[in-house]
């Protein structure tokens, strides 16, 4: 399902209204955010799952061919030497295709590298407000 069309209101409405194949494959993402960033905040932003860790961390989406998934920040820098070969990429996004695996190790390392880039932000934020 193309999950542009339907707004809905909770990140579990949002996987209720997908395939059963797609469903499994945000879910295992979902896991993957959860347990790499536990005190995110999980919310349904821009029409999709969103997490924020002070600010925003990730996001994902599903498409008619493809998963979306967007690292805030440099996550998409940082990586772009392992995602363009394989996957179609954008500053901001890259899409794997369904049908084809999911580097579900690869999404972990980028979720992992937006937690301490977010944490190393707020660091640096708090530690200029003290000044």
């Amino acid at each position: 399902m193309d999950s542009t069309k339907t707004a809905y209101a909770t990140v579990e409405a949002y996987l209720a209204g997908q395939t059963a194949e797609v469903q499994e494959i945000l879910n295992h993402i979902r896991a993957i955010v959860k347990e790499e960033a536990p005190q995110a905040t999980e919310k349904i932003s821009y029409g999709m799952p969103g997490y924020a860790l002070h600010g925003a961390l990730v996001y994902f989406a599903a498409f008619k061919k493809h998963i979306g998934f967007y690292p805030t920040g440099k996550g998409m820098a940082a990586f772009m030497e392992e995602l363009s070969p394989h996957y179609k990429v954008s500053k901001g996004t890259v899409q794997f295709p369904l049908g084809q695996p999911i580097p579900y190790d690869l999404i972990r390392r980028i979720v992992k590298f937006r937690v301490q880039e977010n944490l190393e932000l707020a660091k640096l934020k708090s530690a200029q407000k003290k000044k």
